[in-house]
């Protein structure tokens, strides 16, 4: 299950990390373009988004304007408590 493997990453320092890359097409060069990119990263090295970036620059004819980086672990902080409890909402 995905929700799994998610849990997993974040239990190793990986974090949900969303980008928004602005670009050009070489066919509308005065057209900003946007593309949504979320994965769970590894801040603040990002390696999953350099590699992804690197693909870009090589596989994909668009100039790239600008790159925002918003990562969950800069909106709070987030804490894992052990309890005894079992707690049913119905």
């Amino acid at each position: 299950m995905a929700g799994d493997q998610d849990f997993r990453l974040q239990l190793l320092g990986y974090s949900l990390t969303t980008v928004e890359i602005a670009y050009y097409l070489p066919d509308h060069p005065s057209l900003l373009q946007l593309f949504v990119w979320q994965q769970y990263d590894e801040a603040p090295e990002y390696p999953g988004l350099r590699r992804f970036l690197d693909t870009w620059r090589r596989d994909i004819e668009a100039v790239l304007h600008s790159v925002t980086i918003a990562n969950d672990r800069n909106m709070g902080p987030r804490t894992w408590r052990p309890t005894d409890a079992v707690r049913c909402i119905q």
